[in-house]
């Protein structure tokens, strides 16, 4: 059996630049000739970047120039896309986008729509994989077909049995659940490892978010400290990042009346090699989201519009340029998709109640709702205030 996980540490994942792309969708066609047109990958793409990755061999990959040597591409599905390629009506050369998760939302499955990885390049579906453990994808399943006796081998050997289709061979690798439902803003547990995130709620916590940009905004931009600390920070919602128990990174969210803003993203320099910044911006979305918001605003630097863009903010008609703190700031925006469970009046009045990020579970005041009515210290006269 191939040793998947042993090749992969000699190989990388990357996001592939557009030109790069084209290059490695024709060279695939002559294995995979049935693949969709490069432009129906770049819409997928566009609704959605984790779909696509390119892999390299480790020693010849140039972060300065990056250059695929094969590809890995998935489709997220949503419920009805799931239903559909269970019943063998799923269109895989030109997926309709009713049928896909949108950027933000939790797929019901993922489809591996197309693996160009030859030989050794072969174990980079394994870092692909490991690519989508967040908490957007984590125990969302896999589901593929092998088009050729190649890819269904590669498939058994990633541990995919076949089985469950009503037209071609659909393959199935089951991947085991989430041990909560936590939402992306709330997946800190204190012991555990790996990149999570939590709502800062104590005086401790917004320390931890002071030293972190303190660290990275004071000491590496030069930021002067009455600019980095604005006065805002007692009227917003602060992210913090965690890789294992360490505090790694931060971001501020301010609300208004229609719109969210998603600011001060601080990551510290030793932690800038993980998928840290990410889970940031999403728990961000994710938490503006559930509170109604659906137009998140924000101030980017320049030199990282495109970061941004992954995430769906776009630059607007009309988005003003501006300039503090001696950086090149232009204004973008992102129109997100409603939240299905958004907090609004007529939801359970306990739910509006809870901690702040916590409103997935029962706070201290639901033990208040079976206890009888006493009004204690109340007794009768109009009290003074």
């Amino acid at each position: 059996m191939m040793q998947v996980g042993r090749i992969a540490r000699h190989l990388v994942v990357f996001s592939p630049t557009p030109d790069d792309l084209g290059r490695l969708i024709e060279a695939a066609r002559v294995d995979l000739p049935d693949l969709a047109p490069l432009a129906t990958v770049q819409r997928v793409i566009s609704a959605n970047p984790d779909s696509v990755v390119a892999i390299a061999q480790r020693h010849r990959f140039d972060a300065a120039a990056p250059r695929g040597e094969g590809f890995i591409a998935c489709l997220m599905l949503n419920a009805d896309g799931l239903a559909a390629l269970k019943a063998g009506t799923f269109d895989a050369a030109e997926p309709r986008a009713a049928l896909l998760a949108a950027q933000h939302e939790r797929p019901a499955a993922i489809y591996v729509w197309a693996v160009y990885a030859r030989r050794r390049l072969a174990g980079g579906v394994s870092l692909f994989f490991d690519r989508l453990s967040s908490p957007l994808y984590q125990g969302v399943d896999f589901y593929a077909r092998g088009a050729t006796r190649e890819g269904a081998g590669l498939l058994t050997a990633l541990g995919f049995r076949p089985g469950c289709a009503a037209s071609g061979r659909l393959y199935h690798f089951a991947r085991a659940p989430l041990p909560d439902a936590s939402p992306p803003y709330d997946t800190h547990r204190p012991g555990m490892s790996g990149v999570s995130v939590a709502v800062a709620r104590s005086f401790e916590d917004l320390a931890r978010v002071i030293s972190l940009r303190a660290a990275v905004y004071m000491a590496e931009q030069a930021c002067p400290y009455e600019e980095e600390f604005d006065g805002n920070d007692l009227s917003a919602t602060h992210l913090i990042g965690y890789a294992g128990d360490e505090p790694a990174g931060c971001l501020r969210i301010r609300f208004f009346a229609d719109f969210a803003k998603i600011e001060r993203l601080a990551v510290r320099a030793e932690f800038r090699n993980t998928r840290m910044a990410f889970a940031l911006v999403r728990a961000g979305i994710e938490l503006a989201r559930i509170k109604g918001y659906r137009r998140l605003y924000g101030h980017a630097q320049k030199r990282l519009v495109g970061f941004w863009s992954r995430f769906g903010f776009r630059v607007f008609e009309g988005a003003q340029e501006l300039v503090f703190s001696d950086f090149d700031y232009v204004e973008m925006l992102m129109e997100a998709e409603a939240h299905p469970q958004a907090i609004g009046i007529g939801v359970d009045p306990y739910v509006i109640i809870r901690p702040e990020g916590r409103w997935h579970k029962a706070g201290v005041l639901d033990r208040s709702r079976g206890r009888a009515v006493t009004r204690p210290s109340f007794d009768g006269r109009v009290p003074a205030r």
